[in-house]
């Protein structure tokens, strides 16, 4: 299985992303050293599509395969890919405030700590739907893992779009998310562009 390595602040910094949006709260000093030169229309297209892959964690071709798939969907073509994107279990988990970051979130569902309407799911890139509820497995919710996840989320808001209680470890998904709630800073219409060339 592939994964990604990167240093998540380098990489950050050279996306110009906050690494609050990963689930990150250090922050670098450092600026990139491309800030402030001009981009092509290309480079503008191509740095959103990236952000949405690091954001989610998604590689090249899981991503390329979302696109189409929304391209297929009824609906504007960006609003269903960021849709897709933010109903992955992993990101669910992370929204939920059962994971510091999505990467932890990603480690999570893959150790097999959760349940999907009462079933075990170990799939991050797994799509949810209304109505499912997720919680941690029953022999998972002692750990201290937990504990010391609960401390840091404790002050996270959840997305308007989900439920969570987070003394039962357990979420509901209450309806799926429209674009207007999802606060990642992509411009999913670039990717869109760079895709349809």
């Amino acid at each position: 299985m592939a994964v990604n390595r990167v240093p998540v602040l380098k990489r950050c910094r050279s996306l110009g992303l906050e690494p609050a949006y990963l689930g990150y709260d250090k922050k670098s000093n450092r600026t990139s050293k491309r800030a402030g030169k001009k981009m092509s229309e290309y480079g503008l297209q191509l740095r959103e599509k990236q952000k949405a892959k690091f954001i989610y964690g998604v590689l090249e071709k899981p991503f390329r395969n979302y696109y189409e798939k929304s391209d297929r969907m009824k609906g504007m073509t960006g609003e269903n890919l960021m849709i897709m994107l933010e109903t992955r279990l992993d990101n669910v988990i992370f929204r939920l405030g059962f994971a510091r970051t999505r990467r932890e979130a990603r480690q999570i569902v893959g150790h097999k700590h959760v349940l999907v309407n009462g079933k075990q799911v170990n799939i991050p890139s797994y799509l949810i739907s209304a109505g499912d509820v997720i919680e941690i497995r029953e022999k998972s919710k002692g750990l201290q893992r937990y504990k010391d996840v609960a401390d840091v989320t404790a002050g996270r808001l959840v997305p308007e779009w989900l439920e969570a209680n987070i003394e039962a470890w357990k979420g509901t998904v209450k309806h799926l998310p429209s674009r207007e709630v999802i606060d990642v800073p992509v411009d999913e219409m670039l990717i869109v562009e760079l895709y349809s060339k």
